[in-house]
């Protein structure tokens, strides 16, 4: 459904290109993370269109209601810091590893990292989330749409930056957890063996065993990446039959191109192929 929205109905623009990747919680619970590539003519560049796609703040309770109650179900993060020190998201010496909460700000704009900082506007507007009162600071952004489609947790932003690239596509694929466990014999081992009495395992729950069964997807991209062999100029290798000619060999136009010249050929004739 999800896919249908982003990728048939365009809800967000024409999509270029996309890749997600399903992952479990410790719970077994599946979610993806979901990125997608817009193409020229609906990418977002301003404030404005960020704005027109992702909010960051609750939404009026009497005007839409149903909106309202599905953020404060979902979309509200902690709370965390000195309300609930030993909330997950807690490093030591650092404090919210979200930056929760953040700061009010009266309009979005532009930052030097890789995601806008949101409008959330000090309106005194707050609710009551697991005994704490909470205002725009604690709002995780959303799309309303997708929100009210969905009634789940559904975390949207954008990606201003190419800052965000390495974190986003190593994010999407940072493999399973793993976890130590460890064997204790009942009597008393003096010749005990610090080093093979631990294994490292793999963390898979029911669902995810039952996800792998069926053989649903776990990932997927478009378009397909294809791995282009680096070379200096005029020092690619190249392959030929051992009773060739050596002067037809040269003569041959082929011999002098290869996926990475044409790569870049295609880059300068084709202003398309750079998006």
């Amino acid at each position: 459904m999800l896919k249908k929205e982003l990728l048939k109905r365009h809800i967000f623009g024409k999509v270029a290109a996309y890749t997600y990747i399903i992952e479990f919680q410790k719970r077994g619970l599946p979610h993806a993370h979901f990125l997608i590539i817009l193409k020229q003519g609906s990418k977002m560049y301003s404030p404005q269109a960020y704005d027109r796609i992702v909010c960051a703040e609750l939404p009026d309770s009497h005007h839409q209601p149903y909106l309202h109650s599905l953020v404060v179900k979902h979309m509200m993060h902690g709370p965390c810091g000195a309300m609930n020190p030993k909330c997950p998201c807690m490093r030591k010496n650092i404090g919210c590893k979200d930056k929760y909460p953040k700061e009010f700000n009266e309009s979005t704009r532009h930052s030097s990292n890789s995601y806008p900082i949101y409008k959330r506007a000090d309106d005194k507007k707050t609710v009551k989330v697991r005994a704490h009162h909470l205002d725009n600071r604690w709002v995780v952004p959303y799309n309303p749409y997708l929100l009210s489609k969905f009634n789940c947790h559904l975390n949207v932003e954008v990606c201003s930056t190419v800052r965000a690239v390495k974190y986003i596509y190593k994010y999407i694929y940072k493999g399973h957890d793993k976890i130590l466990y460890q064997l204790n014999k009942t009597q008393v081992d003096h010749s005990f063996d610090e080093i093979k009495s631990f294994v490292a395992a793999r963390w898979i729950s029911a669902p995810e065993a039952m996800w792998r069964i069926f053989a649903f997807d776990l990932n997927e991209i478009h378009p397909s990446v294809t791995l282009l062999q680096v070379h200096l100029e005029n020092k690619h290798p190249l392959a030929f039959p051992e009773n060739r000619p050596l002067e037809s060999l040269l003569q041959n136009p082929t011999s002098s191109t290869t996926m990475l010249t044409e790569f870049f050929a295609m880059n300068r004739q084709d202003d398309h192929a750079k998006s």
